[in-house]
């Protein structure tokens, strides 16, 4: 639930950003690129939710087998 609602709030943050450049846009290069660095990590959040949990189960892989010191089989 908590990662739900964090990625509510970076949406909105993010949308809120969105209208400020739009409604007063940047005056130079420096300030426009200063203010899409935190558009794009709220972005981020927002649309993969908070790291330390993938929403997607890893493959587990098989364990190897074991390795016998001895000579093969004949």
């Amino acid at each position: 639930m908590n990662a739900l609602i964090l990625r509510i709030v970076c949406g909105l943050l993010f949308a809120g950003m969105v209208l400020g450049v739009v409604t007063h846009p940047p005056k130079d290069l420096t300030q426009g690129l200063g203010m899409m660095l935190p558009a794009t990590m709220l972005l981020g959040v927002a649309l993969k939710g908070p790291k330390g949990r993938s929403t997607i189960p890893k493959k587990r892989t098989p364990p190897a087998p074991p390795v016998s010191g001895g000579t093969p089989g004949v």
